[in-house]
């Protein structure tokens, strides 16, 4: 069984082994398939934590609270809605992002990988990389494959963006281990910024020193690592790679294209439409907050994936190549729904339900959203009853009373793996759509047209224009950008 002291040790050693690796090189066995893109650009909203299917794109039958209920009875602890779509149902709580699903795609047969003991960030480093931890090398993130085979829209602006993940609390550190470039180096790594309401802040000199005295200590780093022995810093290419990687970053600190990161400038009128009802993005907590629990958390925080939203929208008119947003993962918050999941899913389905649905529109009404392609997902799914998938033997981490007496055990609390939601707007995806089918009663597993992750993947990379079996060789072998260059991409989400 993998501990996260395991896994942090394990990819801690990896990152030190890619410092010390040569440059990787695309590994040529056979010339690649020639694919034309649908998509120029990605944006991935991630739902951290494990986002239940049957409370949100896949609905069951209905179980309202009742004192004393047998918690098997419990599929869905909402009732259902229509959408866009004849025979598309939502459950209760999305209905603007139900008002757009006649232009996207929705996927209700996703796979998560069986890895035993379930622990997020595993999982998460599986949905992100490709790769199940720990791995003798250090894997690339998705979108630092994306930045490295196909290089920034615009020279000024980061191709990979990170939005809304801070890593000083909770799992921060396993979080860190697949949310880099890995063995690719620095310069395709994520240009993170955990609060989207002071991303301005990101590409400025900062506070309280000068534009001259910032290009001193930047002049005398650079000498410094100059003077350092080959070897003392990483390898001659890691380095190379960390130095074009503050090249990019001043270019990006004298563009006009740093104004995208600059909410200030997008009409008051505009930002309200990503932010819940009622919202102040004044009173929003800045990086000087370090709350993390209690009702003065989702105070604070609620609006902030609706902003991380209005960014990428921002960003991608700017030129990136991929953006994540998330709602962040912290261990028992958000999505991580171990207890209170009903009236948890209530306020995050308010955190998402507006800035996703606004971010389809805008995209739209700008004419990006057919070559920008939308990724909502979640590591996995919850299950009231199942930890894992039906008959695994692993841990189960949360206790499940014989009968549910108040609505703190009222919802879905157990991780499940065998089910989940990925919906898909823009970039070349069909409209209207809908792909795979789950069982209707427990286990509410995926029973037509399952789509693994590597498959997944390997239909964004296609999106994109990217053959799901490039690889880059590391270590004198192949790594490639889908495990094992063996993901197939799901033709029939394609337009």
């Amino acid at each position: 069984m993998t501990t996260r002291r395991d896994f942090l040790k394990t990819a801690s050693a990896a990152t030190l082994s890619a410092l010390a690796a040569r440059a990787p090189r695309v590994f040529a066995a056979g010339e690649l398939e020639k694919i034309a893109p649908t998509a120029d650009t990605i944006i991935v909203l991630w739902m951290g934590g494990g986002m239940a299917h049957t409370e949100t794109f896949d609905p069951k039958r209905y179980a309202p609270f009742e004192k004393g209920m047998d918690p098997k009875r419990v599929l869905s602890t909402f009732p259902s809605i229509p959408t866009a779509v004849e025979g598309i149902r939502f459950s209760e709580g999305l209905e603007k992002i139900a008002a757009v699903m006649d232009r996207g795609t929705l996927i209700r047969s996703a796979l998560a990988e069986d890895l035993g003991f379930i622990l997020h960030s595993r999982h998460q480093f599986n949905w992100h990389t490709g790769y199940v931890p720990p791995q003798s090398v250090a894997a690339p993130h998705l979108g630092a494959f994306m930045a490295r085979a196909l290089g920034p829209r615009d020279p000024a602006v980061p191709a990979f963006i990170n939005i809304g993940q801070r890593f000083d609390l909770g799992e921060g550190e396993e979080l860190k281990a697949f949310t880099t470039a890995g063995f690719l180096g620095s310069e395709y790594g994520p240009f993170n910024v955990p609060y989207p309401q002071d991303a301005v802040r990101a590409v400025q000199p900062p506070a309280g020193m000068t534009a001259g005295r910032f290009e001193n200590r930047d002049k005398f780093y650079r000498r410094l690592l100059d003077a350092s022995p080959i070897g003392q810093h990483g390898s001659a290419e890691q380095r190379d790679s960390f130095l074009r990687a503050m090249d990019n970053a001043h270019r990006l600190l004298s563009s006009p294209a740093a104004k995208a990161f600059d909410l200030s400038l997008e009409p008051k009128e505009s930002v309200a439409k990503y932010v819940p009802a009622g919202f102040d993005p004044a009173k929003l907590g800045g990086s000087d907050d370090k709350e993390v629990d209690g009702t003065d958390y989702e105070a604070k925080t609620i609006g902030r994936f609706g902003l991380g939203c209005l960014l990428a929208r921002r960003l991608a008119e700017a030129g990136a190549r991929f953006i994540e947003v998330t709602t962040e993962y912290i261990p028992f918050l958000n999505w991580d729904t171990h207890e209170n999941g009903h009236a948890r899913l209530v306020s995050m389905k308010k955190m998402i339900d507006a800035p996703v649905a606004q971010l389809v529109l805008d995209l739209e009404k700008r004419g990006l959203l057919d070559r920008t392609l939308v990724v909502l997902a979640s590591e996995f799914s919850r299950d009231m009853m199942i930890e894992g998938r039906e008959g695994s033997k692993v841990r189960e981490q949360v206790r499940v009373p014989e009968r549910i007496e108040a609505p703190v055990h009222y919802g879905m609390h157990r991780h499940f793996t065998e089910a989940g939601s990925v919906l898909l707007f823009g970039g070349g995806m069909k409209r209207g759509h809908l792909h795979g089918a789950t069982a209707d009663e427990r286990p509410c597993k995926t029973v037509r047209d399952p789509v693994t992750i590597t498959d997944l993947h390997a239909t964004l990379y296609r999106a994109m224009g990217i053959s799901p079996k490039l690889s880059y060789t590391v270590e004198e072998r192949p790594f490639y950008v889908t495990k094992d260059g063996l993901g197939k991409p799901v033709l029939g989400l394609f337009a």
